[in-house]
């Protein structure tokens, strides 16, 4: 349920709620899904983070969230990676030119 919750969360910007709930899931998961809730929870954080007018906590969460995703590209459990990865860049370049009004990440 952590997963669907989270992303659910995500959707509803609650940003704090949903790294909350996909933290819980990154820490029972297997190995080789923990990469992959983790990026999801850096997404979360970099929004909640461009929220509370944090620069450079968004810009590193970006930064982790891609790093984390790009090798579950082009989709993985049901998340269009690419997408979110898309949205990542997309805030990258908008947190770089000095905004921190972040559309919501599509998941």
């Amino acid at each position: 349920m952590g997963l669907e919750l989270g992303i659910e969360l995500i959707r509803a910007e609650a940003y704090f709620a949903a790294h909350e709930e996909l933290e819980g899931e990154w820490r029972e998961a297997p190995g080789p899904e923990r990469d992959f809730l983790q990026g999801l929870v850096h997404v979360a954080v970099a929004w909640f983070q461009a929220g509370r007018g944090n620069r450079p906590g968004c810009e590193r969460q970006l930064e982790k969230a891609e790093r984390r995703l790009r090798t579950y590209r082009p989709q993985h459990r049901g998340v269009d990676i690419d997408v979110v990865l898309e949205d990542v860049a997309r805030a990258r370049e908008l947190v770089e030119s000095g905004s921190l009004e972040l559309e919501p990440p599509r998941l």
